[in-house]
């Protein structure tokens, strides 16, 4: 199938922006942004002209002269676009708005930079790239934590611990980058307001990830971060039922109303897979608002926290040592 380039102008249009003018996207493109936020953006914008025009993706694609899967993944932000192709791409929509071209050839153009964290992205694993990319633009974070503590609320030496023990191959100086990237990410959230809403898991709490020091020190910085005014923090006691079981996962909301809510599951050495499917979206907000209905309220929980912290060992079975087993045994 050969697809031609619109007949019509789309000048001032597009119904699939907000408040059905171009206009609407200079609120979007018109100021730097992160490069993940960026592409994030674009991609979108793409998408939605593809399909306002009822054109296939593998169609699209055959035009623009690439497989099918480089233009998923410059729509769904995974990938930067180069210009050429979007001057393409906008010829094919028939977009002829100089200023709709103008901003989105401006987000392509800031989609090419480096990510903030891309310093460490020999390590990151598949997807948190772009997730860390998208978290430190978005307005509010809502993060649900079991096992460990959410990674905006640990401790340096914790948040080293955590990625070797979720990737073992990790040597200390490696942990030791990443949980710098936890510390930009804190920085990010102090700086910029942004709102934090975590829901954790008690059990987080109670087991040790590293040490029995660490896991200490962690408590006590849980409970001073929980007290600033951007951040939220909620306990989900040993004793609640599950109200639904769902792995860690965060969702991320935007000021723009351009930007839909995005979310992240975490999955095996810590990867995540990142998603602004309506669906999914719609779904991991319910359980987290089941989840955050189930925790202590934020008062009850900073008293939890401040509990377990004068406790010497959590539960009185930290400082237990798992049994020993011999060389021949099996698990």
């Amino acid at each position: 199938m050969s697809v031609q380039p619109a007949a019509f102008p789309v000048a001032g249009a597009a119904p699939f922006l907000a408040g059905g003018t171009a206009a609407a996207a200079v609120a979007v493109a018109g100021v730097e942004a992160d490069p993940a936020v960026s592409r994030h953006r674009l991609g979108i914008q793409l998408r939605q002209l593809r399909q306002s025009r009822g054109l296939r993706l593998a169609d699209v694609a055959d035009e623009l002269g690439v497989v099918g899967s480089t233009l998923s993944r410059i729509e769904t932000g995974k990938a930067p676009a180069r210009a050429s192709y979007v001057r393409v791409l906008l010829d094919l929509y028939g977009v002829a708005d100089p200023q709709l071209r103008q901003q989105l050839a401006g987000l392509a153009r800031q989609g090419q930079h480096d990510d903030w964290c891309a310093g460490a992205a020999d390590l990151l694993p598949a997807g948190m790239l772009r997730y860390f990319g998208l978290e430190t633009a978005a307005a509010e974070i809502r993060v649900f934590g079991a096992g460990v503590v959410p990674g905006l609320l640990q401790t340096p030496d914790y948040a080293a611990a955590a990625w070797r023990a979720a990737r073992p191959g990790l040597s200390l100086q490696q942990a030791g980058r990443l949980a710098a990237l936890t510390g930009h990410r804190q920085k990010a959230l102090a700086d910029s307001g942004q709102l934090l809403h975590a829901v954790i898991d008690e059990a987080a709490l109670l087991r040790p990830v590293g040490s029995l020091q660490v896991l200490a020190a962690q408590i006590d910085h849980l409970g001073w971060a929980a007290t600033a005014a951007n951040v939220t923090v909620q306990v989900i006691p040993l004793a609640a039922p599950w109200p639904v079981l769902v792995p860690p996962f965060s969702v991320l909301a935007f000021a723009g109303p351009d930007d839909p809510d995005t979310a992240c599951g975490t999955g095996i050495d810590g990867q995540g897979a990142v998603t602004s499917h309506p669906q999914t979206v719609r779904a991991l907000s319910t359980a987290f608002t089941a989840l955050a209905r189930a925790a202590l309220p934020p008062a009850q929980s900073a008293h939890l926290i401040h509990r377990l912290a004068r406790e010497p060992s959590p539960a009185g079975t930290c400082d237990q040592q798992p049994p020993h087993r011999k060389e021949d045994d099996r698990p």
